[in-house]
């Protein structure tokens, strides 16, 4: 018994089109034809047509299937790799699932990673934009201690302040502005109280987060703002100077 294009394409539960293409590829050997001119395919045609939908079911891609037999360690290694894609594939969508969740509880938000919801609400526009860039330079670790700082409110009329400093404002009111927030300062970061470190894997990638971070800032605050973050930062860099000369006095 024999089957044409389109009864082996229903048998196997796909269409004649993707038996075609089989052949195309090389996947699918063509058959014999009949004196009609029509293609005859037999059972081993049909065999190899379900091997081929049940293990591109399972994810191998075509062109592993070209290459692979149906048994030995080339089919073992061959699925290995795609269960371990598989595995990924379900932790991102089980993370996918988590963030959902996050998102549809009271007062999450959108605007900011999920685990800054709780403070999403005493955020400005530029804290929550700020905020997302973040979350993509730098390390979770970086984030989660952020994180915990902001929900510590720390200093709220001094956050108060530096948000609400016009961009007009004098040198005195920077420098008194920069004095109160020097204290809440982590050397070489961005960030009052947090050391940001970059999720990146080498230098040259560590330096353009940094750099990005920096344009940022810029963009999302009024030059009076980063000159107070500047003055603040060389404060703290003064202080831990003369402390640091203090003890080897010592």
């Amino acid at each position: 018994m024999t089957w044409s294009t389109r009864e082996i394409a229903d048998l196997a539960g796909t269409t004649v089109k993707t038996v075609r293409y089989y052949h195309q590829i090389g996947l699918l050997d063509e058959p014999d034809r009949a004196s009609n001119g029509y293609k005859r395919y037999e059972v081993h045609h049909l065999t190899r047509l379900l091997q081929i939908k049940r293990l591109t079911g399972l994810g191998v891609p075509l062109a592993q299937v070209a290459g692979m037999g149906t048994s030995g360690d080339g089919l073992a290694a061959v699925l290995r790799t795609v269960d371990a894609e598989l595995e990924a594939t379900v932790l991102r969508l089980e993370s996918i699932r988590r963030e959902l969740a996050a998102l549809a509880r009271p007062g999450a938000s959108p605007e900011v990673p999920t685990s800054f919801s709780a403070v999403v609400q005493d955020l400005r526009g530029n804290d929550r934009a700020l905020l997302t860039i973040y979350a993509q330079l730098f390390s979770d670790e970086s984030m989660e201690a952020l994180r915990r700082t902001l929900e510590s409110h720390p200093n709220d009329d001094l956050d108060e302040a530096f948000r609400d400093l016009p961009e007009d404002a004098d040198d005195t009111t920077r420098q008194a502005l920069a004095e109160r927030l020097a204290p809440f300062i982590t050397p070489s970061t961005t960030e009052p109280g947090v050391a940001l470190e970059p999720r990146a894997t080498t230098p040259g990638q560590a330096e353009a987060a940094r750099r990005a971070a920096g344009h940022a800032l810029r963009a999302l605050y009024n030059p009076a703002q980063i000159d107070v973050l500047r003055r603040a930062h060389l404060l703290r860099e003064a202080d831990d100077s003369g402390a640091g000369t203090t003890d080897d006095a010592r």
